[in-house]
This record gives C-alpha cells, structure tokens and sequence, in this order.
C-alpha cells in the first residue's frame, strides 16, 4: 500500500507540452524570420560584417599569392639568364 502511494506521488499527473516555448522566441531579435526573409536589423547588419571580414581575408590571400607568383617568375627569370650564360660560355650556342 505504501509502495502504491509513493509511485503515485512521484509521477506527475498532468504533463505539460512546452509548443509555446518556440512562438515566444519567434520575434525576438537575433532570431530567425519565420516566412524567410531578410530578417531584422541586427542579422542583415552581423551579415554584412561577416561578409566583410570573408572577403578582407580573401584579399589579403590573394594579394600574398600574388606576391609569392612573383618572387616565382623573379626565380625563374635568374635561373633562365643563368642557363643562357652557361651555354655561351661553354659554346652551346653560335652567337
């Protein structure tokens, strides 16, 4: 009989769905827009700062790549005259 009482206590008798809980955060800022849209402010503003931030990065890639392909052609262009001044020198060449 105590047994009985206690597991009847313990559990609760009405159980609670928590759906509201997502219809109250639905316009809060920073949330997502329900139909899709451009959504407020703040996330059109964070977006623009974080697409700002990817294509500075992008830049300055691109502008060390640009760098490093030029000491390339530098290298190639000495390694180039180098091997034009060792077949003049041993006679590879008739000029």
């Amino acid at each position: 009989m105590l047994r009985t009482t206690v597991s009847k206590l313990a559990r609760p008798t009405v159980s609670r769905a928590f759906a509201t809980t997502s219809r109250a955060l639905a316009g809060e800022t920073g949330s997502p827009p329900k139909t899709g849209g451009q959504g407020d402010a703040f996330q059109r503003r964070e977006k623009a700062n974080e697409d700002f931030a990817i294509r500075q990065r992008e830049k300055e890639k691109l502008l060390e790549l640009k760098k490093k392909l030029n000491e390339q052609k530098k290298h190639l262009q000495t390694l180039s005259d180098h091997i034009d001044d060792i077949t003049k020198e041993h006679g590879g060449e008739k000029n």
